[in-house]
């Protein structure tokens, strides 16, 4: 649950907020003084705090300055919402040099109020995956294998990172793009700043020019209608990456009216949101992923060259698994460890030759294919400890045409079951994650598949 604290001398104040709060599933605590909300700042886990400027033992300011400054004891402290019933111009840009996530006037837009703190618990919680990520990258180079080309990304990361230089990594599906994104943010200069993700190819074309810039006063993504239970405004990925990174995944399936839009945000720094004439001035690092090549897309008219240009500026290549196959025993080792604990099973050891089958196998899903197998073989045999070669699915058992023999089963409905799950996995694998590509090419409807795998026991890894 996000918790908040409301820092307010006026009671009313308080309480309604509370109560709105509480409707909307926050954890609200409140404080009328300088002297409790320090008090509270200092004791609390809190994602936000709604702070008013104007306190009667203190200045909501210096408040600000001592739960986000330098001196505070938290590595993440709450995102802070400045509240004034009188503030100019010149305290809104104090406050946000100091830190303040925005800055709200009484009296207080619900709508507004609700759209603000919603963003600011999400900053909060992308900074803490950021910071959680940077954590694991501090004993672990993010780039499991000892391969030539895992070791020459290793350098061209450190060499890179810490630049601004928009990055643009090609590769296959599944062999590790948003890694090498998440990693060139983690050691870069904006690493305590958000990484917000965009699956381009995930996004329907009505959709995207919202989801990269928002939208104000109603204009939402439903060609200027707005639905009910949409809110009145919206920020988009650009501006939550502010200060950030923005990771435009499958950015070769943008349409070349949304590259447009796209290229003229990257040259200015700035957009506007659908349904606004004011501008939001950005410094957002773009990295993009595509598993095209962009120069046929151009050539075939399907992707702006200028932007092309744009985004070019420094290109990684990202290897498929099957041209790094030494790395595949590391990688191997590292899911099992990883699925080992998820599953209470916390040493599980895998044998020379079922590494050998492994090997033979061309993976055209990649690692992320790989991973899913592996997770896959925990669950079908979830009693086993050492993996052979016959725990294996028969899709990577297949050597020259044969399989590898099978386990045996007690039962034909426990031999089907065992076909249907791989046979569905198969197609998941195939499509990479893509459930409604999946379900059409298994014959079913997307809901039915959902109940399949809920039946067959099948949890997707992330």
């Amino acid at each position: 649950m996000n918790h908040v604290l409301i820092v307010d001398d006026e009671a009313d104040i308080r309480e309604s907020l509370e109560a709105i709060l509480r409707e909307e599933e926050y954890v609200v605590t409140t404080a009328g003084t300088a002297a409790e909300a320090l008090a509270l700042a200092q004791e609390g886990d809190f994602q936000a705090v709604l702070l008013d400027i104007w306190l009667p033992d203190g200045d909501g300011l210096d408040i600000l300055g001592k739960i986000r400054g330098e001196d505070s004891s938290r590595p993440n402290p709450p995102e802070v919402i400045m509240i004034s019933g009188h503030g100019t111009i010149e305290t809104a840009v104090r406050a946000t040099k100091m830190g303040a996530y925005d800055f709200l006037e009484k009296p207080l837009s619900l709508d507004r109020t609700l759209l603000v703190l919603r963003n600011a618990v999400d900053a909060h919680r992308l900074r803490e995956d950021n910071k959680e990520f940077a954590r694991q990258l501090t004993t672990h180079s993010g780039l499991t294998g000892d391969s030539v080309p895992v070791k020459a990304l290793r350098q061209q990361i450190q060499l890179m990172a810490p630049t601004n230089g928009r990055v643009l990594i090609y590769g296959e599906s599944g062999a590790g793009k948003e890694l090498i994104a998440r990693t060139i943010h983690a050691e870069s200069p904006r690493a305590d700043r958000p990484f917000v993700e965009l699956n381009c190819a995930a996004i329907p074309e009505d959709f995207i020019e919202s989801e990269l810039f928002g939208y104000r006063h109603g204009a939402g993504p439903h060609r200027g209608g707005r639905l009910a239970d949409q809110p009145l405004e919206q920020r988009g990925t650009f501006e939550r990456a502010d200060g950030g990174t923005l990771f435009l995944d499958e950015v070769g399936d943008m349409s070349l009216k949304t590259q447009a839009k796209v290229l003229r945000a990257l040259d200015e720094q700035r957009f506007y949101p659908v349904g606004s004439s004011s501008a939001v001035y950005i410094d957002t690092r773009v990295i993009a992923a595509t598993n095209k090549n962009l120069e046929d897309e151009i050539a075939r008219g399907n992707f702006r060259e200028d932007l092309f240009y744009r985004l070019n500026v420094i290109p990684f290549y990202v290897p498929p698994l099957r041209d790094r196959k030494e790395d595949l025993p590391l990688l191997v080792r590292e899911f099992l460890q990883q699925f080992g604990q998820e599953y209470g099973r916390p040493r599980i050891e895998i044998s020379d030759q079922a590494l050998a089958a492994l090997k033979q196998y061309n993976w055209p899903g990649n690692v992320r294919e790989l991973r899913n197998v592996i997770e896959r073989i925990l669950i079908l045999n979830p009693k086993v400890m050492h993996l052979e070669a016959k725990h294996l699915p028969m899709l990577v058992q297949r050597t020259d045409g044969r399989l590898a023999p099978r386990e045996e089963f007690s039962s034909l409905h426990e031999a089907r079951e065992a076909y249907e799950r791989d046979y569905i996995l198969k197609e998941v694998d195939r499509h990479h994650g893509n459930m409604t590509r999946a379900a059409e090419a298994l014959g079913l409807e997307r809901s039915h598949l959902y109940r399949k795998m809920k039946t067959l026991g099948i949890h997707l890894g992330e």
